[in-house]
């Protein structure tokens, strides 16, 4: 469970004692409270094997007790329930290939159902990895962008999609599929955001003499670039590269970026507030 509340004594008590009361046995339990906004946040894992309640009326246990009283937002979920990942994709395969070598590897505990394209180009990928890829052009006047998302939307339902990954593709997502997926869609950013947003930010980079670039993996949302931010590194570069260097170097750290925030939001470690992240060991 994850949760979050404004802040006030006796919160992890109440909630410890009401699953030891019930004979679940607590195997992790990390929290943390933001002192400026006065908030409370945690993350507590449970064994089911004896606890009296039954898994279907959990949600509405906690609900009842303890949401009303003190304001409580909070997410149950079920190790036993894989999260299912579409991944999406232009033409660029380094993001790719690390995901799917990380899946076929045991890293995550998850299922991915499906690649979306707007290309063809990576189609032999997912062929490699046995995983159906699905392809919609977009016209370069997006007059049929509209038509195109819908089509995908359809799909993910198809494919009971719990969340989507961008690895490196390249199209904005519409309000329509944010709104569908409320951080539950990860992009890669190649640069050390809020530095260079938008288009070319290694050669940004280049032109402004930067010492370092890096990389950000967040959540997407309607302000291209502005989502709560999962994931940064960076490496020093120096006045002998070039924007083709730079590339280069970013494209090691982008693979790792986001294979990290992608494993943190498998394993349910990451709660969202504002426009924040707070990411639990």
């Amino acid at each position: 469970m994850l949760l979050h509340c404004p802040d006030q004594q006796g919160i992890i008590s109440e909630v410890t004692k009401f699953i030891t009361d019930n004979h679940g046995n607590i195997v992790y339990l990390d929290q943390y409270v933001d002192r400026q906004d006065g908030m409370f946040f945690m993350r507590i894992e449970w064994e089911l094997e004896s606890f009296l309640i039954p898994r279907d009326k959990i949600r509405e246990y906690v609900d009842t007790l303890y949401a009303q009283r003190y304001n409580m937002t909070f997410n149950l979920y079920f190790n036993d329930e894989k999260p299912r990942m579409a991944i999406f994709v232009s033409k660029m395969s380094h993001c790719l290939y690390d995901l799917l070598a990380r899946w076929k590897a045991g890293e995550f505990d998850v299922d991915i159902p499906c690649i979306v394209s707007n290309h063809e180009d990576l189609r032999y990928v997912a062929l490699m990895f046995g995983i159906p890829y699905f392809v919609w052009s977009i016209n370069k006047d997006h007059s049929n962008k509209a038509e195109v998302e819908a089509e995908e939307m359809k799909l993910l339902k198809e494919k009971n999609v719990t969340f989507i990954v961008l690895a490196r593709y390249m199209q904005i997502i519409s309000d329509d599929m944010i709104a569908a997926y409320p951080h539950h869609i990860i992009n890669i950013h190649h640069s050390f955001l809020p530095a260079f947003v938008g288009a070319k930010p290694y050669h940004q980079a280049w032109e402004r003499g930067v010492k370092i670039i890096g990389a950000t993996s967040h959540y997407v949302t309607s302000e291209l670039d502005a989502g709560p931010i999962i994931e940064q590194d960076v490496v020093r570069i120096t006045h002998k590269d070039t924007p083709e260097s730079l590339v280069l170097k970013g494209k090691d750290l982008e693979k790792i970026v986001l294979s990290h925030a992608v494993s943190k939001h498998i394993q349910r470690k990451i709660l969202t507030y504002k426009n924040k992240t707070i990411i639990f060991s």
